[in-house]
């Protein structure tokens, strides 16, 4: 087994459980990272699962899932980067154009970045399974391709102009409601669709006993097979650099959970959710989305 030092071509968001190794902070003889200038990661994932163009990549998850379906050469890490969040309070509807409620959605329109997107997937899974929504009886409105080309939207959805922003649509009430995660402006005249969102969310995640999570890292899967050092390697990394920002931020909750146990529960419901949805074609284990499963446990 080879140990020479090996760089890998990383895409990799600035959090705070990822400063520390992109600052250099935490030493390892067997691997250094070329860290693609990225401000915004999910603008390059097309990049990881269209070109394959790096070793290893942080991934939003229901992207990671589609990647599995349509056979990518990429491993999963359970390695959360950027702080899980709730979802809730993110599907937004225009106060000043009149109330708008749960009962009212059969009919209007709603806009979505992509189909795919996972803040999408878990907002749409939460309408319908805690709330009756019937998502076929609302008019989809995307902005984007999805991240797989093999996955285009499906028929029935419209596609917004270039030119038309998902924000001004909503305020000039082209768009009855819109589903918007990190992008989410401060505009008071913005307010959730779904009553009481943050009591709501607190509610769901206690029964479900998760916080929903976005991204997780991708590896090639040729450095499973012939180098597995340096995936446990890249891992402890990711580990340390976690336990950097831990020290540094106490939370009551782990925002940035890692391990095939402690990321579970949101994986077996994102994974359902996006099986309703259409996006992924089978009910995936969450152990068959890993390598070395006792490593990673």
């Amino acid at each position: 087994m080879s140990t020479s030092k090996v760089t890998l071509s990383t895409l990799l968001g600035s959090y705070a459980n990822t400063l520390a190794i992109k600052e250099g902070l935490i030493p390892s003889d067997l691997v250094d990272f070329n860290f693609t200038d990225a401000p915004v990661p999910n603008r390059v994932f097309k990049r990881v699962v269209r070109d394959l163009e790096f070793d290893l990549a942080e991934l939003a998850l229901v992207t990671a899932l589609q990647a599995k379906a349509y056979k990518k050469p990429l491993i999963m890490l359970p390695a959360v980067v950027g702080a899980g969040r709730y979802q809730h309070h993110c599907l937004v509807h225009n106060r000043e154009r009149g109330p708008l409620g749960v009962a009212q959605l059969k009919g209007k329109k709603i806009g979505i970045r992509a189909h795919a997107q996972t803040t999408v997937t878990w907002v749409r899974g939460i309408l319908s399974n805690e709330y009756g929504v019937n998502l076929r009886d609302i008019q989809w409105v995307t902005f984007e391709h999805g991240h797989l080309a093999e996955f285009p939207d499906p028929k029935g959805f419209i596609r917004a102009k270039p030119e038309q922003k998902m924000v001004d649509m909503l305020l000039s009430g082209e768009l009855d409601a819109a589903i918007i995660g990190t992008d989410l402006p401060d505009d008071e005249r913005l307010q959730a669709v779904l009553p009481d969102p943050h009591e709501a969310a607190e509610a769901w995640g206690e029964r479900h006993g998760m916080v929903p999570i976005n991204h997780m890292m991708v590896i090639k899967e040729s450095f499973c097979k012939e180098s597995p050092h340096l995936v446990h390697e890249v891992y402890r990394l990711l580990q340390e650099s976690k336990a950097v920002a831990d020290a540094k931020h106490q939370s009551k909750k782990d925002l940035t959970p890692f391990g095939i146990e402690k990321n579970k529960k949101a994986l077996e419901l994102l994974i359902l959710y996006s099986y309703q949805q259409g996006l992924i074609p089978e009910l995936y284990k969450v152990d068959d989305l890993f390598w070395d499963h006792e490593h990673f446990r």
